[in-house]
């Protein structure tokens, strides 16, 4: 019960201001989607616009601006009533819910993605076990203001269009399993209910699909963001790696990966549930909700598995001085392989803190990520779903005419 509290006083801080936007238009902030309409003004028309011309162009059964106007038109030969009633957030057509859900994360993806990058760049390079001198930094700002000073403004983003071209397909397998394993499961354990056995089951499920699209890209972003990284770029390292290591090497961290992602996913998705329950209880659209939930789930799970992901770099990488310290009677070591070998490589090299290299960027790193994930997803969803019930809505009153 004090955990409630505290995050119910911390979210009604988070949104009074917006909140006062909405009660403003003498709506009941109550009702279904009241709030949603204060949110989608605030986000900017802009915005709105660009999502309703992805929308547009995702079907031709969805509706563009021109339905839109129609829509509209309609509507004011109705009672008000009929007018304020918005449409069920969670009540998906049956026949549009899994391309909804699979371009809804591929955007999510890979705003996400890209918006972290230098970030992630940064957590990269604090993971490494032997760094060379020049690339040691105490903190995230220290080393964002080196990079740029002595390797370019545009250091950080190296490796960039990877990542955004593994993102999308990887992010809309995992968003659309996801939402269809959470429904499936929780019909079964808990009808009609929220089962976290369910999100955490689903989420681990989406982790496997995701993780089969996205560990290449890691393994090629992760070797440029690297200080003195020799590769001109994408495709420089992918034919190094693909000739010099194998095919094999795009996938050497991916049991690591696993490992890592699949506590990470269900601690993530049911920690996030679960601050939906109190946060958000109706389950409405609520991007305030969405991102308070989604940066507190990911910085829990961050947190937990950052042993895992010093691991997993290590594997991506290879870390040259790494590699030249773990030498034996026959000479150095080729590479590192599994994750055995590279918890003893890590302990050896960096004992018990070792595991705990770049702590502090990668929780900075997956709060605003998984935040502008969950946001950007539930938005577009929410856009989707909305389109739809206008269609059915027109559809319907031509019908009657």
């Amino acid at each position: 019960q004090p955990l409630k509290d505290i995050l119910r006083l911390a979210y009604n801080g988070f949104v009074r201001r917006r909140r006062m936007t909405a009660e403003t238009t003498g709506n009941d902030p109550g009702v279904a989607g009241a709030s949603a309409g204060a949110e989608v003004r605030w986000l900017g028309g802009r915005f709105w616009g660009v999502s309703e011309s992805i929308v547009g162009s995702l079907t031709p059964r969805i509706g563009g601006e021109t339905e839109i106007q129609t829509v509209d038109l309609i509507r004011s030969a109705q009672d008000a009533q009929s007018e304020d009633s918005e449409p069920d957030y969670e009540g998906l057509p049956q026949g549009a819910s899994t391309s909804t859900h699979m371009l809804a994360g591929a955007v999510a993806g890979i705003m996400e993605h890209c918006l972290m990058f230098p970030i992630d760049c940064v957590k990269t390079r604090m993971q490494s076990l032997q760094p060379d001198p020049a690339a040691r930094y105490r903190n995230v700002m220290d080393a964002l203001r080196r990079i740029v000073a002595t390797e370019g403004i545009w250091r950080p983003l190296r490796g960039l269009n990877a990542t955004a071209i593994g993102a999308g397909p990887a992010h809309a397998l995992y968003f659309a399993s996801y939402e269809k394993l959470k429904k499936t499961l929780s019909d079964v354990i808990h009808p009609g209910a929220n089962s976290h056995l369910a999100n955490g089951t689903a989420g681990c499920v989406a982790t496997l699909l995701h993780d089969a699209v996205m560990n290449p890209a890691e393994v090629v972003k992760q070797r440029m963001q690297m200080y003195n990284s020799p590769y001109r770029g994408v495709l420089d390292c992918v034919r190094a790696v693909w000739q010099k290591e194998g095919p094999t090497a795009f996938y050497r961290s991916y049991t690591t990966q696993l490992t890592m992602n699949v506590p990470f996913q269900a601690l993530h998705f049911m920690t996030y549930e679960y601050l939906q329950e109190l946060l958000n209880p109706h389950r409405q659209y609520n991007p305030s909700s969405h991102m308070l939930s989604g940066a507190l789930a990911g910085a829990i799970a961050a947190a937990a598995t950052t042993p895992l992901d010093v691991c997993k770099t290590l594997l991506n990488t290879q870390e040259s001085l790494a590699l030249g310290s773990l030498s034996s009677g026959k000479g150095a070591h080729r590479h590192i392989s599994g994750l055995a070998h590279a918890f003893r490589t890590v302990y050896r090299l960096g004992g018990l803190r070792g595991f705990f290299k770049g702590v502090q960027a990668r929780v900075i790193y997956q709060m605003p990520s998984t935040a502008i994930s969950w946001s950007v997803y539930e938005f577009f969803k929410y856009g989707l779903t909305k389109h739809q019930h206008n269609k059915r809505r027109t559809q319907q009153m031509e019908a009657e005419m």
